[in-house]
């Protein structure tokens, strides 16, 4: 019985030990990367989608007050990377919000060429997916230190629909439902930066920013982040991250005239694999 104690400990010490020692290899030294995690973001967003007849008319709704969508939710994320050679690296990833709400509104809301009266009872459904894409380049490449900027893409696919009784011009009230939908695409320019502050423990920070007009899209956008990471293992680690996303989209296309606005802030945490 005492020898199976003392092999039973020794082997608990030899793991913990395992574990606990320095030098894995974080992420600054990886040529891969693959992360997996949750952001737990307030969510602020309005719409307003203009009749053909108007293209500055239409209510900005205020789709978490007005409409009753959720402010607060987890939505999953995914990110991958590869290193190019020694200065260059390739960035993407993707999230995705859907929400829903039911209310009761409290005053008129003109959408397309509808109006819904106050009073009536209006059913949401509100989707964002999220793409980004970055192509980096360090001009500073040391062991612990990595510093440098970046050309992105941005494009968020939206999705909405309302539906409740609503006025047609002159016509009396009706069941109506109206949907939305667009592709919203915007480049980005940013700085990127990492530092190991441990054997273990690498802190990172970025970001993007731009502001202009492509076609049918005039947009801004600012999309700014922090992490810490620790790798507990060779190639495993996790992190937590805080970020701040806020952007605004004007659209002048046939199907949607309007203006879009979203603002997600709040933490995540992430398992983090790499190679």
């Amino acid at each position: 019985m005492n020898c199976r104690r003392s092999t039973i400990t020794a082997l608990l010490v030899l793991v913990a030990g395992g574990w606990a020692a320095p030098g894995y290899a974080q992420s600054l030294d990886d040529k891969y990367w693959l992360e997996v995690g949750g952001y737990m973001p307030s969510v602020t967003s309005k719409v307003r989608v203009a009749p053909a007849s108007n293209p500055d008319g239409g209510t900005s709704i205020d789709m978490e007050s007005d409409l009753n969508l959720d402010k607060h939710k987890v939505l999953p994320q995914v990110s991958a990377g590869i290193r190019l050679g020694h200065n260059w690296s390739l960035m993407a990833e993707y999230y995705s919000l859907s929400r829903s709400g039911e209310k009761q509104i409290s005053r008129d809301i003109s959408f397309d060429d509808v109006v819904y009266p106050a009073g009536v009872r209006m059913d949401t459904s509100f989707d964002s997916t999220i793409y980004r894409a970055t192509f980096g380049y360090s001009f500073i490449n040391k062991p612990n230190t990595r510093l440098g900027a970046a050309l992105g893409l941005h494009a968020t696919k939206f999705d909405l629909q309302l539906d409740g009784e609503a006025r047609v011009g002159e016509a009396g009230i009706s069941a109506q439902q109206r949907k939305r939908d667009v592709l919203a695409p915007l480049p980005t320019l940013g700085l990127f930066g990492a530092q190991r502050i441990a054997p273990d423990v690498t802190l990172s920070a970025r970001a993007d920013y731009l502001s202009l007009k492509i076609d049918d899209y005039k947009g801004r956008l600012l999309n700014g982040e922090a992490a810490v990471t620790w790798r507990f293992a060779k190639n495993v680690g996790i992190g937590a991250m805080w970020r701040y996303v806020n952007y605004r989209v004007d659209v002048d296309k046939e199907r949607w005239a309007g203006r879009l606005q979203y603002r997600f802030s709040g933490p995540a945490v992430f398992l983090q694999a790499g190679f």
